[in-house]
């Protein structure tokens, strides 16, 4: 490279967006993904020894798959290469395995390819990496927005190592914006910006995690505020909204606001007002509140408040939870409002919690009691000479598949811990037990 081409090379980098330019370039500058980048973890130790095999790394947007990749090209003496499967193609691929080949085995260099999108692949695209991957000619890492295990073949996924990037927490966020505000070299310091701890707090709520969002949201505050009379750029929290155009809505995490908010959307589910639940969900939504907190919610509010009057109410909150992790904002809010509405529309019963928590107080508060023999293990030698399973009934020898026996201890046998109430499928449960137990089929 001569002068000119580092000259421009420089040049590029300074005018490169920020969240380009900020982008580390070593370990030690990688802000959050503690799970995988400690110290004493495997990612870390392999980056940092220059032995790394072939990995996936999953996640959402701007979490730092590709800075990551980044960092690897840096620490490696291997040769580095890159390719976007949305741009790259066959031809693409066959140049770099090519020039992979030439430099092992002229020079005993390897090569680490990179792949961008790389579920972006087809089948027969990833599958003509395979023998490359196996016979070492490349180190493969791969990075998608979406689930390897859905996205990627199954031979390239048993070759790798999968490591799932998660959305960067509020603090890594604030901790990037001042980076971005006050850092000379990489960042915007020379611009002579403040940013107050409330815009911090809104701008990192607002990214959802996406460090890219943020930071582009800084950078146009920066580039677009006049300087104030004392020679400085204020970003406030009216100028962090206009950013990222979004209002600022009464609701921290950690506040009393958060607790309150959460607090009606789950009373809005329990007493069956879907139109209150679906706006404190688009409350939550708005103020960037994390969907799989909602979903979890919504979970545990389909088995508390509705459990068997509507079964189907849990299969419903599960699948949605799933759903929101694999699909993400803002589509999840979709799955989420189908959710909260049918849990909310549901009928309700707190029986099962009613049942567990009588049951729990029982355990904790009496003896435990044996067990009836009948009931004990007998799938063993000499269970019969200690009378275990003795005289237990099979169910189904019998009609209707029950037979009356005692199932609890005897010191417990006539409690009553799930009593069904009349609500929804919960009324058919109720009348199957009245029924099988007072005699009838």
């Amino acid at each position: 490279m001569d002068l000119f081409d580092y000259m421009r090379e420089e040049q590029m980098k300074k005018e490169a967006p920020l969240a380009s330019r900020l982008r580390p370039t070593s370990l030690d500058e990688v802000v959050g993904q503690e799970h995988i980048l400690a110290k004493d973890k495997l990612l870390y130790r392999a980056i940092k020894a220059d032995k790394l095999s072939s990995v996936i790394f999953y996640g959402p947007p701007g979490t730092g798959k590709t800075t990551l990749a980044r960092v690897i090209a840096n620490t490696t003496k291997s040769e580095f290469r890159q390719l976007n499967a949305t741009t790259s193609g066959k031809k693409d691929m066959e140049a770099v395995l090519e020039e992979a080949k030439q430099s092992r085995g002229m020079y005993g260099r390897g090569t680490i390819l990179f792949i961008d999108e790389i579920h972006r692949f087809n089948k027969g695209q990833q599958d003509y990496l395979l023998p490359f991957v196996e016979d070492g000619t490349i180190v493969l890492i791969g990075a998608t927005t979406e689930n390897p295990y859905f996205e990627v073949n199954p031979a390239l996924l048993s070759r790798s190592a999968i490591f799932e990037l998660h959305a960067l927490s509020r603090e890594n966020i604030k901790e990037l914006l001042r980076r971005a505000v006050y850092d000379t070299e990489k960042g915007m310091g020379s611009f002579n910006g403040e940013i107050s701890e409330e815009a911090l707090d809104f701008l990192a709520d607002m990214a959802n995690g996406d460090a890219r969002r943020a930071l582009n949201a800084i950078e146009l505050g920066l580039l677009t505020t006049e300087k104030s009379e004392d020679g400085k750029i204020h970003i406030d929290l009216e100028t962090a909204q206009e950013c990222i155009q979004k209002r600022a809505v009464n609701y921290e995490r950690d506040g009393d606001n958060h607790y309150d908010t959460i607090s009606a959307f789950i009373k809005s589910l329990r007493g069956s007002d879907p139109d209150a639940a679906v706006y404190y969900l688009a409350r939550m939504l708005y103020a960037g509140e994390d969907i799989k907190f909602i979903a979890r919610r919504l979970m545990i509010s389909a088995s508390e408040d509705v459990g068997n009057a509507d079964p189907f109410a849990l299969v419903v909150a599960v699948s949605a939870a799933q759903a929101v992790e694999r699909v993400g904002m803002p589509e999840a809010q979709i799955i989420l409002s189908q959710a909260v509405t049918y849990v909310a529309s549901a009928p309700k019963s707190n029986a099962a919690n009613a049942a567990i928590e009588k049951a729990g107080s029982v355990v904790a508060q009496t003896r435990t009691f044996p067990i009836p023999p009948h009931l004990q293990d007998s799938h063993y030698k000499g269970a019969a000479k200690l009378g275990h399973g003795l005289g237990y009934l099979y169910p189904h020898d019998f009609p209707g598949h029950f037979v009356e026996q005692q199932y609890l201890p005897d010191g417990l046998k006539d409690m009553k811990f799930y009593e069904p109430t009349q609500m929804g499928y919960e009324k058919q449960i109720s009348e199957h037990l009245d029924r099988i137990k007072g005699g009838g089929q």
